[in-house]
């Protein structure tokens, strides 16, 4: 059975996009992800490597350590440990950036193009990749073209 990870726009301690990169981890460890993301786990240029950027930690170690078990939060604290903690500035710079990924930023063509492609490209409720994210897995309500 392949399952998607959570959305995007779930937090742990404020920090968004954070829980949805070890959901998909483990939900791969499980060979449940659904195989359309298995290229990017980790990708420095995709989500998981910026967060990873971010919390200065390599994917490669937090892969480890999140399959070693524990919960969200015990991993977080970990990757505060590992690499860098985060004050509440880096929480507002970093949510913004998740939040907003592909409004008006380089992100913004293939945001398009995607949208073109599963036929919403009207649906101006679909303005950042979270959103087209929690869309294309089923969390938000169809309305096509």
């Amino acid at each position: 059975m392949t399952t998607y990870p959570i959305s995007p726009k779930e937090t742990i301690h404020g920090m968004m996009y954070f829980p949805r990169m070890l959901d998909k981890i483990r939900l791969h460890a499980r060979g449940e992800l659904h195989e359309d993301y298995h290229k990017n786990l980790g990708a420095t240029k995709a989500a998981d490597g910026a967060c990873c950027n971010f919390l200065r930690v390599h994917y490669r170690d937090l892969r480890e350590r999140v399959l070693q078990g524990g919960t969200d939060e015990e991993i977080l604290k970990w990757c505060f440990e590992k690499g860098r903690t985060l004050n509440e500035g880096d929480l507002i710079v970093w949510n913004g950036f998740a939040s907003k990924l592909g409004w008006r930023d380089f992100a913004t063509p293939m945001l398009e193009r995607v949208k073109k492609e599963h036929g919403v490209s009207r649906r101006d409720d679909i303005v950042t990749i979270p959103d087209l994210i929690d869309f294309d897995e089923g969390r938000e309500k169809s309305t096509r073209e």
